[in-house]
């Protein structure tokens, strides 16, 4: 990787313009991270889909990224929660399989239209709330709907009582955080861990109907060669509790942006020309609920171009977001939010060995809370010019600090 690196925008500042500059340099573009380390970025779908299946490509960095092996990557770095648990999202080959097995039972189609009914009375819930408020009041729409909507739910799946739940929602939201500093970084990973600890103990003492209680058990019956350890069973939760939410918080917050930025695309909506799976779709694809992903890792050389060799070792960061965009998926239009246009293609919820498991659960939820959202308040405006919503600040995660709204 010898080429001058683009430095990622840590506050998330302009996604779309960061990505186009990215895109405008090739396939495969050397970056910069929080603490100087160097990555590929790959802005382009084809080579996307090439690499998200191959074994060339990796995820688990104790076996594929030599800095990190050779402990050069540690806990104060702003990223390192995201390359060190212990579970199926940077597991390779054969152990990925064993874990993603273990939680897939979660979050089946069946599993899924089981939690319907309890997402629509959740919503329904959440809605009474906010009917309640006080005429012309200012609404924080992204704190008050768009995160306890799937936080309730995922809550309820996985059996986290209340009094966790406001501490680690604290944690979750500084893990996606990349301007943090590596002090808070450190401290943020040794308290997440903490809470996850405290939650197994909890479930241990009290066991429940819930997908935490079930892997508890899976691991602890099994005794000598559980197919879970213990590192391995916290970091799954870490993993299906944060990804659990995370990206439908801002899968509804897009979309809602998205409809009320562009009235006459809510209007086919609100009219019944075109449905709230296409709205969905096409928010998913307009904006992304994730941008980049850390990280993968080169197992053997791989020309990505002519010219373009990623070496052995090399970092890879995905960019989801950027295939939404991509002039060569979409060509003429891909900039322009059309609910009614027919290739809504994109990778909000990944690709290949590593596709989000839960984007059913979250259509669900999208599908279920936003009809019933717009059905409540009909006349929902922003409260502010577009322009003014602040992103996240984040390159990873998609979303705004806050979605101010008058509900009437």
């Amino acid at each position: 990787m010898t080429s001058q690196p683009i430095v990622l925008d840590p506050t998330g500042s302009d996604i779309q313009a960061e990505i186009d500059r990215l895109r405008a340099q090739g396939p495969a573009t050397p970056v910069e991270l929080p603490g100087g380390i160097r990555a590929w970025s790959i802005t382009d779908t084809a080579l996307l889909e090439r690499l998200l299946v191959s074994p060339q490509v990796s995820k688990d960095p104790r076996q594929h990224w030599p800095a990190f092996a050779g402990g050069e990557i540690t806990p104060d770095w702003s990223l390192y929660l995201w390359v060190a648990v212990n579970n199926m999202f940077t597991a390779y080959g054969a152990d990925h399989r064993r874990l993603r097995r273990l939680v897939a039972p979660a979050f089946t189609a069946r599993r899924t239209d089981a939690l319907r009914p309890r997402i629509e009375e959740i919503a329904a819930e959440i809605l009474d709330e906010l009917a309640a408020t006080p005429a012309g009041t200012v609404v924080d729409l992204r704190d008050e709907f768009c995160y306890q909507v799937p936080v309730r739910v995922i809550f309820e799946l996985m059996g986290v009582p209340a009094e966790l739940g406001t501490g680690m929602r604290a944690c979750f939201d500084a893990a996606f955080d990349t301007t943090i500093t590596p002090e808070d970084a450190q401290a943020n990973y040794l308290e997440l861990y903490r809470f996850l600890g405290e939650l197994v103990a909890y479930k241990r003492a009290t066991p429940g109907d819930d997908m935490t209680s079930l892997l508890i058990a899976s691991r602890d019956d099994d005794g000598e060669g559980a197919p879970l350890s213990e590192p391995e069973l916290i970091d799954t939760l870490l993993l299906v509790i944060s990804a659990g939410h995370e990206t439908t918080i801002n899968l509804l917050d897009q979309t809602i942006t998205a409809l009320l930025t562009h009235p006459d695309e809510l209007a086919k909506v609100t009219a019944g020309k075109v449905s709230w799976t296409d709205a969905i779709e096409e928010a998913l694809r307009f904006e992304s609920a994730v941008v980049h992903v850390p990280l993968r890792y080169a197992v053997t050389e791989i020309e990505v171009a002519p010219g373009v060799v990623i070496a052995p070792g090399d970092p890879i960061l995905v960019c989801y977001a950027a295939t939404g965009r991509d002039p060569r998926t979409h060509p003429g239009d891909a900039a322009v939010f059309d609910v009614s246009r027919a290739d809504k293609a994109h990778m909000a919820f990944g690709y290949g060995v590593h596709h989000c498991l839960g984007a059913p659960l979250a259509r669900a939820e999208a599908g279920i809370a936003l009809p019933a959202l717009f059905a409540r308040f009909p006349r929902l405006r922003l409260a502010v010019p577009a322009k003014e919503l602040e992103p996240l600040p984040s390159f990873i995660s998609n979303g705004h600090r806050a979605l101010p709204v008058h509900l009437t």
